[in-house]
């Protein structure tokens, strides 16, 4: 069942971010081949300025595995692993650099240091991660979120989740997106907790007047296949067209991303927002066209 399809970063996501030119980017422990290597993409898409942070003599040697000169950007040695998080954070802090990148970095060790007071990198909503879904070149893109940062949100905290990707939508075009509110079922039901948030975050959606169309529970059929909404009766402009999954857990998220992947061989932008800087923390499995991809998603992402 495994693709062999080969995975392709977007049109639609790259025609956006190149209206962003050369955004100053913080590479968090970099001198790793595939990181090196999206990190040389990006530049060629003109998309960053990389500021290199960790051991020099690894990020100077990719860089002439890769025959690509890099003496034009700055280097900042940092052998340690660890302590290259919190260098990455203070530029951000001192808006040297607009994004960070994670490198070749475990994302609790970079995300612990992002979430500190003292960097002042939080913004007014909680921070989120989302996934830009696409197969091919031209495909329309499935936002989904969050599938790696909240693990078990609740209502408020989905609400954060909401309002972030509600945002990001807008940014990349979608005027008003149409946003699932996933569940196994489309019924609210006391025996799938799920269901009954997914009915309060509805609520509480048209309440806010938020700019999407909300709608929720709905099962994973009942929010991409129109035919499958309209075979069980739901009648509402979200079934069966969602733009966005807004997932019940971050084991749901990141089973069915990693399935697109695997299955589809989808590509997955990921980034963090809700944030001051958003943060790119893609696998260490990604492939460079994902990675790619979730770059120019965090400049998407940008004010």
């Amino acid at each position: 069942m495994l693709s062999n399809k080969e995975i392709v970063c977007p049109n639609n996501l790259l025609n956006v971010a190149h209206k962003k030119k050369g955004v100053k980017a913080a590479i968090v422990n970099a001198g790793k081949p595939l990181p090196m290597l999206s990190i040389q993409d990006a530049v060629n898409e003109n998309l960053i300025e990389p500021i290199f942070i960790g051991d020099e003599k690894e990020i100077l040697k990719c860089a002439e595995d890769l025959k690509w000169d890099i003496s034009n950007y700055e280097i900042i040695n940092e052998p340690v692993e660890n302590n290259t998080a919190p260098i990455a954070a203070k530029l951000a802090k001192e808006k040297k650099v607009r994004i960070i990148v994670k490198g070749h970095i475990h994302t609790d060790v970079l995300m612990k240091e992002v979430l500190k007071r003292e960097y002042d990198l939080l913004g007014k909503t909680r921070l989120s991660h989302i996934w830009h879904m696409t197969i091919d070149k031209e495909s329309k893109p499935l936002i989904i979120t969050d599938g790696a940062l909240n693990v078990l949100p609740n209502i408020k905290t989905k609400m954060h989740i909401l309002k972030n990707v509600i945002n990001f939508s807008n940014r990349i075009g979608i005027d008003k997106p149409k946003v699932a509110i996933l569940s196994a079922t489309e019924e609210v039901l006391d025996s799938v907790p799920s269901s009954k948030e997914a009915a309060e975050i509805t609520k509480l959606a048209n309440e806010d007047n938020l700019n999407a169309d909300v709608f929720g529970p709905l099962a994973f059929d009942n929010s991409i296949s129109k035919k499958s909404a309209s075979i069980k009766g739901i009648k509402n402009i979200v079934a069966g067209e969602a733009d966005v999954l807004l997932v019940p857990s971050v084991e749901t998220g990141n089973a069915l991303v990693k399935m697109l992947i695997y299955f589809c061989g989808a590509c997955a932008a990921g980034v963090v927002i809700g944030g001051k800087v958003p943060v790119v923390i893609t696998s260490r499995s990604d492939e460079a066209p994902a990675r790619l991809a979730s770059i120019a998603a965090a400049v998407v992402a940008l004010d």
